[in-house]
């Protein structure tokens, strides 16, 4: 018996179904997994696997463009350009690549969105952007604040990425804000907020977050980032490990769901150089959550990227 109500289906495994492909030429985001991690953390190794987790999970999620009318992922081109070719622990080897992979992207005049990967994963990624866009500043969510100093005995690592895009002069962390921090004070303690603020950062930790709530934050990041192209770093462990288990570090009293997308879509409007989600761990997460949510996260970047067009133009 042939069956006629089977359901459709679409290619897998790619993030959103998008074509996989390599031809950047018509294309306003281009998606890249960054399969890499530092391997050395004592309990929680995994970020490595993240790209992949977050494009299984990604399917559910491209079904909330439905409504839309029109078929927004083609509209602006968007193609899944696979992983960068890396090897996990291997600096040496894996950060030419990736900012190799990132910089392809940039002189294709397209806005990279890359799937990480732990935070190391940013660096390379601020070098590729400081060659082909100056000027840009960095919005930086995350239970840490990455600007960590001494506490691992490996020169790169993934808590010191903003130590060294500050000492290569890749950002000015007066004109860049860190948002979300919440496991470094003690007894009014400064701890690692104060290493980042002494490098010159703005950081609004979770505590003061919570007393100025979304509508004062969105406000705020606007009104610092008018005019100025923005490089978004989305560690996922901003989100409360209640709603993102699967994560590097995961530290308890992050944002709820409902709080980080508010945020992200205040930020419609805003000039997006590059989009960087980053340190989903598979190993880690129950029931793919934070798989899901990571794909949600990037759903919104693509929404960030289209309302930088204006009404009309093509991606």
């Amino acid at each position: 018996m042939t069956r006629t109500d089977a359901m459709p289906v679409s290619p897998v495994g790619t993030l959103f179904g998008v074509p996989a492909g390599q031809d950047l030429s018509a294309s306003s985001l281009v998606v890249m997994g960054v399969p890499f991690d530092m391997g050395y953390h004592p309990t929680r190794i995994g970020a490595r696997s993240g790209p992949a987790h977050v494009r299984a999970h990604s399917a559910l999620v491209a079904e909330h463009l439905d409504g839309f009318g029109t078929n927004l992922l083609r509209e602006l081109g968007v193609i899944d350009a696979g992983d960068v070719d890396v090897r996990p622990g291997d600096v040496g080897q894996s950060f030419p690549a990736i900012e190799a992979g990132v910089s392809r992207i940039l002189a294709a005049g397209a806005v990279p969105l890359t799937l990480g990967g732990d935070g190391a994963v940013t660096l390379p990624q601020l070098r590729a952007l400081k060659r082909h866009r100056d000027g840009f500043a960095v919005l930086h969510f995350d239970a840490h604040t990455d600007a960590y100093d001494g506490i691992y005995p490996y020169e790169y690592n993934n808590a010191n990425t903003f130590v060294h895009a500050v000492t290569e002069g890749l950002i000015d962390p007066a004109a860049s804000l860190h948002v979300g921090m919440r496991d470094t004070d003690h007894r009014g303690r400064p701890g690692i907020v104060g290493v980042a603020r002494d490098l010159g950062y703005e950081v609004v930790t979770m505590d003061e977050f919570t007393a100025m709530g979304v509508p004062a934050l969105v406000q705020r990041i606007r009104a610092r980032f008018a005019g100025v192209p923005v490089y978004l770093c989305w560690d996922m462990d901003v989100f409360d490990p209640s709603a993102a288990p699967g994560v590097v570090t995961p530290s308890w009293g992050g944002i709820t769901v409902r709080e980080g997308l508010s945020i992200l879509r205040g930020l419609r409007g805003l000039d997006f150089a590059a989009f960087d989600v980053n340190t989903v761990s598979p190993p880690h997460d129950h029931a793919g959550l934070t798989g899901s949510l990571a794909a949600q996260v990037a759903m919104e970047c693509v929404f960030l990227l289209d309302a930088c067009r204006p009404a009309g133009q093509p991606g």
